[in-house]
């Protein structure tokens, strides 16, 4: 580890006087902190439950805590069809074929392109305000965000007085809960209001509950780029905000409510809208947001948080990590985000890893939507991107994380919304291209919007639902559970797979080989034909299905048809710069530092690519990954931290890391230099996309295990620490897990295994690899094994 010049280790002791104070209190490895409130809402502290959502600021004064529910989106139910597009897919394969590009583009704008163009957006509700007269005073401030129990708090001095905020987002109870509390009785004195940014809303008060409710804003632009008009928003939502106070008294003042000379009070917020699925928004918010208060009524504060904690770490606490910590840990966030790329803090490498565990169970649970751009946090009313789902890389990677560390359950909402896509793709593999199955582009919103967007040299991307897909696969090879790939992820499968068998044509250049197109490389080079990260995708569905298929014991005629197409899938090219080759023609500039790395999907996250099984491609990897560099968007450092793991090189992929943990200042436009951190940990593309955090954990997790090669018996391989750079020589990780049913704990020492144990889930062939040494063992499902650094014979 590299340690600080001597002024900046000044400078840390004088920020650290309070250490042994601090350090008491909490863990480095698991607290975020800082000794001043959020001024922007970057720095604020995200809370969720998977459906609500919330930014606490901290403000001592004037506090903040603004929240979202995750259904309120522009727009109504909607068909993006774009009906008889099909008829100008065969001149749109032939202008490419002669090279016509800008053509191509031409014709897909006029004629192929989702009606309206666009796409909807994800919304902020409103805030919560409260104001603390003169509290601005207060001392000995601090606010932290405890991920061992997902609680936001903040604490101060003033007046002689102590006070105390907590703020959570309880699964069980569905609400935002807020506790505000002094150590001296009739000391809480506070005004409690509401707002919203939506144009149509009012605001009432009734006895000791605010009450906003209002509609959904139209999309913030009137007309597409195609100059038809967006469908208008027809969604109507309520947010009610009940006052419990422990002494004192309640009275209205204006549309708010006054709390004098308490010595505790609960704010219970509960929001909802009219939204039911994307085909309807018949429902009713206000008789929502009744039966959550109803299912309130008689909880004590120490209850809803007994119960929220409870039901978060039943997913938290599955997964463990230590890598050390020292007194450089026990400063405030802020200041360890900005000297990681120094001091290579290893407890900031646990920090990051937990905090995309903890982001994850806040935005993604069963029986909600998946988490979109942003997760479940927005404050924009024409958030980035529409704050909806990019899913040719962004939604994938948000999911990264569920299987490998072990919060598989929060996959269903993905799953979820791939289902319904597949329903969605149907209507529009007909009426853009002729053919049976199902197929979606590059973005998907609340509607389930399935057909190209935006512009046609991006938008016509047709493997989006393919990559959707292999989560579907994963979720059934870590859990083994039969009935869920019969009913549930197979039919899919399948059914995408039907679109590409159709799909793929000769290539004019190699009559034995098929290709994919019209499509592109995202986002780089334009509408083509024959990207080579279509074609990896298309190989992974077809195996996918394949053996799926085969495993229920259904289809063989169509798997025969599978098998034949796949074998004649165009394979990867090496370049004339040794690089693998992003298209089927030589196109590669060594120059091009573009933020996508489309093409090494093969081996990141897809699997036909390895140091093992392909040496030459993976030499080719690492020279287009050179040529890319080390910068780029957050979310592409992150991806290049999973594909330096992939290539078993750990330094190199701690590398990355430490371009990710540096502090980003740029929030309104994306800015390729820009990408990092914001002081609250969120991910900077810029601005805030939530999917770096979630790629980071990923990168983490295959550093210390991987699980997706296989022998020639079809089990998989548990690769221990195949990447452990450097920089982390010791450490303990437990609870990850790996393919084919299995739960690790691993823990090394300068550099080297100490001992792995694995407990079997499913009772499947273990194959234990630790640098290239494999130790098989038969297994019984709830048996644990255990193993030292001798059982691999070195």
């Amino acid at each position: 580890m590299k340690f600080f010049n001597i002024i900046i280790l000044l400078q840390i002791l004088f920020s650290c006087n309070n250490s042994s104070e601090i350090k008491a209190q909490i863990n480095p490895s698991q607290t975020l902190w800082y000794d001043k409130p959020a001024t922007i809402w970057e720095e604020a502290l995200p809370i969720g439950n998977g459906r609500l959502g919330a930014m606490v600021y901290g403000g001592s004064e004037n506090e903040i805590i603004q929240f979202n529910e995750e259904t309120l989106w522009t727009g109504q139910p909607h068909d993006y069809a774009n009906k008889g597009a099909h008829k100008y897919l065969k001149e749109l394969r032939q202008l490419l074929w002669d090279g016509k590009q800008e053509e191509a583009h031409k014709l897909g704008n006029e004629q192929f392109m989702s009606q309206p163009f666009g796409q909807f957006c994800y919304q902020p509700f409103g805030d919560i305000l409260l104001n603390f007269p003169e509290h601005g005073k207060a001392v000995n401030y601090k606010r932290q965000l405890d991920l061992s129990n997902a609680v936001s708090s903040v604490s101060y001095e003033f007046d002689g007085v102590k006070f105390k905020r907590e703020a959570f987002a309880s699964s069980p109870d569905q609400a935002i809960i807020v506790r505000i509390e002094a150590d001296k009785k009739g000391a809480v004195n506070f005004n409690a209001g509401l707002k919203s940014p939506h144009s149509n809303y009012e605001i009432s008060v009734l006895g000791d509950e605010l009450i906003l409710k209002g509609n959904a804003n139209n999309y913030p632009k009137e007309f597409g780029i195609d100059g038809k008009p967006y469908p208008k928003s027809k969604l109507t939502f309520e947010a009610r905000l009940k006052v419990v106070n422990e002494g004192g008294v309640l009275s209205e003042k204006g549309n708010t409510i006054q709390i004098q000379n308490a010595k505790s009070v609960t704010l219970l917020l509960v929001a909802a809208t009219s939204f039911v699925n994307y085909n309807d928004i018949s429902g009713n918010p206000a008789e929502r947001c009744m039966n959550y208060l109803k299912n309130l009524e008689g909880k004590t504060f120490k209850e809803l948080k007994s119960d929220h904690v409870k039901d978060y770490q039943e997913l938290y606490n599955r997964v463990e990590i230590e890598l050390g910590s020292s007194n450089i840990s026990n400063r405030p966030t802020n200041e360890r985000i900005k000297s990681f790329k120094e001091d290579e803090d290893p407890a900031m490498v646990a920090l990051l890893y937990q905090f995309g565990r903890y982001l994850l169970i806040s935005s993604s649970r069963p029986g909600t939507q998946p988490a979109n751009l942003q997760g479940i946090w927005n404050h924009k009313m024409a958030p980035p991107w529409d704050s909806k789902y990019t899913i040719n890389i962004n939604t994938e990677m948000n999911y990264w994380p569920a299987e490998i560390a072990n919060l598989s359950e929060l996959s269903e909402p993905l799953i979820e919304m791939v289902e319904d896509l597949s329903f969605a793709g149907k209507n529009i593999a007909q009426e853009h291209y002729n053919l049976n199955g199902w197929v979606t582009h590059h973005n998907t919103d609340i509607w389930r919007g399935a057909a190209p967007i935006n512009h046609a040299n991006h938008g016509i991307w047709v493997v989006g639902g393919a990559w959707l897909c292999q989560h579907l696969w994963w979720h059934y090879q870590f859990s083994g559970d039969v009935e869920y790939l019969k009913n549930k992820a197979y039919p899919i499968l399948r059914e995408a797979s039907r679109f590409f068998s159709e799909y793929l044509v000769p290539d004019p250049q190699n009559f034995e080989w098929l290709i994919s197109g019209p499509s592109n490389s995202p986002e780089n080079g334009g509408l083509v034909m024959a990207p080579t990260m279509d074609h990896q995708i298309i190989r992974n569905l077809f195996a996918n299905t394949i053996e799926a298929a085969e495993i229920l014991e259904v289809d063989s005629d169509f798997v025969k048809i599978l098998k034949e197409k796949r074998d004649k899938i165009a394979p990867n090219q090496i370049g004339q710069y040794g690089q693998l080759q992003e298209w089927l023609k030589d196109l590669d500039d060594p120059k091009n530092e573009h933020r996508h790395v489309s093409h090494l999907w093969g081996l990141h996250p897809g699997n036909e690519i390895h140091p093992v099984t392909t040496p030459e491609l993976v030499e080719a990897c690492k020279v287009t990954l050179l040529h890319r560099g080390d910068g780029g968007a957050g979310w592409s450092r992150a991806w290049k931290i999973n594909f330096w793991a992939r290539l078993l090189d750990g330094d190199h992929a701690f590398l990355l890391l430490k371009n990710l943990i540096v502090p980003s200042t740029i929030y309104d436009r994306y800015n390729p230099e820009g990408g990092g951190l914001y002081m609250n940990m969120f991910d900077a593309c810029p601005p805030f996309q939530i999917d770096g955090n979630f790629g980071a954990t990923s990168g983490i997790t295959e550093m210390f295990l991987q699980s997706h090669l296989r022998d020639k018996n079809g089990d998989y391989y548990q690769d221990i620490l195949p990447a452990l750079p450097s920089e982390l020589s010791i450490g303990k990780i437990s609870g990850i897990k790996g393919r084919g049913g299995f739960e690790t704990t691993i823990s090394w020492e300068q550099g080297k295994l100490v001992q792995v144990e694995v407990k079997s889930l499913l009772g499947n062939m273990l194959n234990l690899r630790y640098k290239g040494k494999n130790n098989q063992q038969k297994t019984k499902p709830g048996e644990t094994y255990s193993f030292q650094l001798a059982d691999f014979n070195f």
